[in-house]
């Protein structure tokens, strides 16, 4: 048998509480002591201090997002021309900004795959990106 006081799990109550406890029960408690902990430090580490389940149907909608016709084809059409305005690019200016952009790869990684310096795929992709906007506002 364990000693434990009640003050120190519910801090409403103003003066100690001791009960004695199984040695099994005041271990799943300081389990649980300790798992809380970490939850609370991983939320401060990450900044998670907020979440989407608050049952007023936010979670919801970003997670089942039905999308109008119209609006389909509007991205179909924005998707369509980029895709046309990436063709028109150089082939390297292409080929490393669909790299970084749509596979996600950094630029330092693109660097490393094509044996180049870095500043060399960074300044290929603003060059890229200006052609691609003069393209795209000129269709």
């Amino acid at each position: 048998m364990k000693k434990m006081n009640l003050r120190d799990m519910y801090p409403f109550l103003k003066s100690d509480v001791w009960v004695d406890v199984d040695e099994e029960i005041a271990h799943e408690m300081r389990r649980f002591d300790l798992e809380e902990s970490a939850y609370r430090l991983r939320t401060y580490r990450h900044r998670a201090y907020y979440s989407l389940d608050r049952n007023d149907g936010i979670e919801q909608h970003v997670l089942f997002l039905s999308i109008s016709p119209e609006e389909y084809y509007e991205r179909k059409l924005s998707r369509q021309q980029l895709y046309e305005a990436m063709c028109l690019l150089p082939e390297k200016s292409a080929r490393r900004i669909y790299a970084h952009y749509f596979l996600g790869m950094s630029k330092v990684d693109i660097a490393r795959a094509e044996n180049v310096d870095e500043r060399a795929v960074r300044k290929s992709i603003q060059r890229g990106l200006k052609q691609m906007e003069y393209l795209l506002k000129n269709m």
